[in-house]
């Protein structure tokens, strides 16, 4: 039986011998079988890090992949069905859909909150399936991918993927001490067509941004939770050198509007399209397909300190990850409007 990760305070409890038991991000003793060839994913975070981890044991997608995001990824992973979503906004699975799937394994990677912590003993409760819930916070990625390997019995894979965040974050830590606060780029994230959706100081929508090195201007105070609608007053009072968005109908008109010439990363030709083949690099979901997206906007910003070349370090990224190879037609693609240049009067 394979040694999985035991809080100390489960070591008196008796499992059975073709079963392990896991403290999950809840502190609940979750029994593990010992060998787990099915798996569901809670939520689109966490079909993310099973698609990098454990494709062949996947039963299905929260959402399937859209027709562009299909190419780069695996065809036995890429064709699987499409069952909803569990937890999150637009929950649609239901206790018949899981239960249909026959998993072995349920686990949601992400913020651990009230909502979460129920829904993961009632889907337990009420289907008989063990349910993990991760904690899928940036800084906690590496632990928390080595666990899930442990507990899908894939260490190996786990163990070379955490390798790759952990080294990511040395680096930003290691070359941002050299970038003055008072020299960090001010950055907003513009969400949505009209650029007026952000999210707010310490999301997890944004957690990367904050990491690379960027000055988050939207402040949590100007707002509650992660997701924040403001005003384009608000955001000319931020004046921030740099816009970063997801949105490639903002990205391809919302600029030109003559408001928003105004800003300072307008004029200076600074907003940038993120990355979203075949998930995105800032959120979309908010899961370990954001990691190169650390690496990408640390670039942006510091490029003396961060001299890489994207291109190739996408491409490892996705190969690695992903488990496949990219054309440079396919990184166009991928890269479109996302390096200097791209966009700007």
């Amino acid at each position: 039986m394979r040694q999985l990760f035991i809080f100390a305070a489960l070591s008196l409890v008796s499992v059975p011998v073709s079963a392990a038991q896991i403290a999950d991000a809840a502190g609940r003793a979750v029994t593990i079988p010992d060998r787990v060839e099915r798996v569901m994913a809670a939520g689109p975070s966490a079909a993310v890090v099973l698609y990098v981890l454990a494709p062949e044991k996947m039963v299905g997608w929260p959402s399937a992949p859209r027709p562009n995001e299909r190419e780069y990824l695996l065809p036995a992973a890429r064709d699987l069905p499409e069952f909803g979503r569990l937890t999150g906004r637009g929950d649609t699975a239901n206790v018949e859909v899981v239960l249909q799937a026959k998993p072995d394994l349920i686990f949601d990677f992400g913020s651990v909150v009230p909502a979460s912590l129920s829904l993961d003993a009632r889907v337990q409760e009420q289907t008989g399936i063990p349910y993990l819930l991760v904690d899928g916070r940036l800084d906690r990625t590496g632990a928390a991918i080595r666990l899930l390997g442990a507990a899908l019995g894939v260490s190996d894979r786990a163990e070379a993927i955490s390798r790759y965040v952990e080294d990511t974050e040395r680096l930003l830590d290691v070359r941002l001490k050299e970038v003055p606060v008072a020299a960090r780029r001010r950055v907003y994230l513009a969400r949505q067509p009209n650029g007026l959706e952000t999210g707010l100081t310490g999301s997890i929508n944004t957690e990367i941004i904050e990491r690379a090195g960027g000055v988050n201007v939207a402040e949590r105070g100007a707002g509650r939770g992660g997701i924040a609608n403001v005003s384009i007053e608000q955001v000319l009072a931020w004046a921030p050198d740099t816009i970063v968005t997801w949105d490639p109908n903002f990205f391809a008109g919302g600029v030109n509007d003559p408001v928003w010439a105004t800003l300072p990363a307008v004029r200076e030709g600074r907003v940038f399209l993120s990355p979203r083949l075949p998930f995105g690099w800032i959120d979309a979901p908010p899961s370990i397909n954001r990691v190169i997206g650390l690496r990408w906007i640390a670039g942006l910003l510091y490029p003396d300190k961060f001299p890489e070349d994207i291109r190739t370090t996408a491409r490892d990224f996705i190969k690695l990850f992903y488990q496949a190879d990219v054309t440079d037609a396919q990184l166009d693609r991928i890269l479109a409007g996302a390096q200097p240049g791209g966009r700007g009067r």
